[in-house]
């Protein structure tokens, strides 16, 4: 079937796209209308945990699908209560919640912190409600998540913003500490801040916020949307810096390309009441059926460490290729990575990669100064190396 660009029109405008739509895909690849292939280091934004249509999750879907799609949330099912049993024995929560997306997920730890802090007010007695969070962070679109995200430009987009999001500096403890209040309620941040440029927090500040919340009585709230789900080498971020956290949110890749997200809870914060936390969607078979067969996945003997083998060797293969072209270095973990380029050619290699021929490359630059990768978790070495070969054939198209 061929497409018109006022065929695409009929959608409505959200960002720029290329003239291109795609078809098919299978690991680490993406077909065209046209029948070109590309190599995709974006993975629907670090989406796709096992690539493009794995196997699993196509006979995860055909099954769930005979069985039983959506008996509403006010009741109980199967799948749902696997995948939570899944994700409590394996991290240091008790309780999940299930949503359709990061911003969700994320909106709901807000509204849970806000509630135990209603719980655990402050010592007038009023509620604390103030959730410290960070420059260049990153936690969702809706109204209130945007008002958390450190974006620049998102204060005044949808203004006013929602009150109670004061911003620290990732990385430096002592920010953190001069904003704490008589109604701070919680501390949130991403364990590697993706949109703001593959930053990671360190070991040593992701222990002395732990320290610092638990002496101030602060949840500590973890938004492993992009972190989490075994893409740092890991199956949570978090589990790098030997911290329990309080709360977690996940989206992105346990759903390994469908929607679906969790908020995870330890059982003395999980106070919501009934009614004031669901969704028409949220925990259906269908989409948890999918989920569970992408932990398993993850579970399987070998599967993390070949994660934390891949990710040590894009990240070799990026300080090689920074080397010979005078780059910035690398930064990351696991298989979220990003190659510093130093000066701000980010987009142009981007669109010079797409229109290769014959085989494209599809690569992401969040900020103009860096690339960022995010391949899937079953990325091969040859797919490192063809990638990195395919860049430097972009780097001398475009002089660089």
């Amino acid at each position: 079937m061929q497409y018109s660009q006022s065929d695409a029109n009929k959608l409505m405008y959200v960002t720029n796209r290329p003239e291109l739509v795609f078809t098919e895909g299978h690991g680490m690849w993406l077909t065209d209308h046209n029948g070109k292939r590309y190599l995709d280091y974006l993975q629907g934004w670090a989406v796709n945990t096992l690539g493009h249509a794995p196997q699993c999750i196509a006979d995860a879907l055909a099954a769930q699908s005979k069985k039983l799609i959506n008996p509403s949330p006010a009741f109980y099912n199967e799948p749902s209560i696997e995948l939570a049993k899944l994700l409590t024995a394996n991290s240091v929560f008790d309780r999940v919640f299930f949503a359709n997306s990061g911003g969700e997920a994320n909106e709901g730890a807000i509204k849970l912190a806000r509630k135990w802090g209603k719980k655990n007010p402050a010592a007038d007695g009023s509620a604390r409600f103030e959730i410290i969070t960070f420059k260049h962070s990153f936690h969702g679109r809706t109204l209130a998540t945007m008002s958390a995200s450190g974006k620049d430009g998102w204060d005044t987009m949808f203004a006013p913003q929602v009150p109670g999001f004061p911003k620290a500096v990732l990385n430096d403890l002592e920010s953190v500490k001069a904003l704490i209040g008589e109604h701070t309620v919680a501390v949130m941040l991403e364990p590697v801040q993706g949109e703001g440029g593959v930053i990671p927090a360190s070991k040593e500040f992701m222990q002395g916020l732990r320290s610092l919340t638990k002496e101030k009585n602060l949840l500590l709230i973890v938004d492993e949307v992009q972190s989490g789900m075994g893409r740092t080498g890991q199956l949570f971020a978090y589990q790098h810096s030997g911290i329990e956290p309080d709360i977690m949110t996940l989206a992105k890749g346990i759903g390994g390309g469908v929607p679906l997200a969790a908020l995870l809870a330890r059982e003395e914060i999980a106070c919501f009441e009934a009614g004031e936390q669901g969704g028409t969607y949220n925990g259906n078979p269908l989409m948890t059926a999918v989920g569970v067969a992408v932990i398993k996945e993850l579970l399987k003997p070998g599967f993390m460490e070949s994660v934390r083998e891949r990710g040590q060797y894009l990240r070799q293969r990026s300080l090689e290729i920074s080397e010979k072209y005078g780059f910035e270095g690398e930064r990351g973990e696991g298989l979220l990575r990003a190659l510093q380029l130093g000066r701000d050619i980010g987009p142009q290699i981007v669109e010079a990669a797409r229109n290769l021929e014959p085989v494209g490359l599809l690569l992401n630059s969040p900020r103009p100064n860096l690339l960022r990768f995010m391949p899937a978790l079953n990325v091969t070495k040859e797919e490192i190396d063809q990638m990195f070969s395919m860049l430097e054939e972009v780097l001398a198209k475009i002089g660089k």
